[in-house]
């Protein structure tokens, strides 16, 4: 079976809130450079996820009938994504610490 090549998006919520955040705690965390070693790492992922799309889980708090969900499990964090016809669109990273329910408000992001 041959894996169809897909697109990879992003949404605006995740370039423009969660990226920004995880680098903040990182670097007053960890540092600087350790902090963008993690954020080179998710971008690393989300290069994979082309080809690899089906490597990772379905996301338990999105569960579907297609799987169409699933998320990517690095450190404490989850990136969400959503596997389209033509396209994979990367949603939302969360701290794994997140309520379920600020999760579940993933399904209505549009990319």
């Amino acid at each position: 079976m041959e894996i169809t090549k897909k697109k990879v998006i992003t949404s605006t919520p995740f370039d423009n809130i969660d990226l920004f955040d995880i680098y903040e705690y990182g670097e007053a965390t960890f540092g600087q450079k350790l902090a963008q070693s993690f954020i080179d790492e998710i971008y690393r992922l989300l290069d994979n996820l082309e080809t690899q799309y089906l490597l990772h889980p379905e996301c338990r708090h999105l569960e579907t009938k297609t799987k169409m969900y699933r998320n990517i499990i690095l450190g404490s964090y989850l990136i969400i994504y959503r596997i389209r016809a033509n396209k994979i669109e990367v949603l939302r990273a969360f701290h794994g610490s997140r309520s379920p329910k600020i999760i579940k408000q993933v399904r209505k992001i549009k990319t």
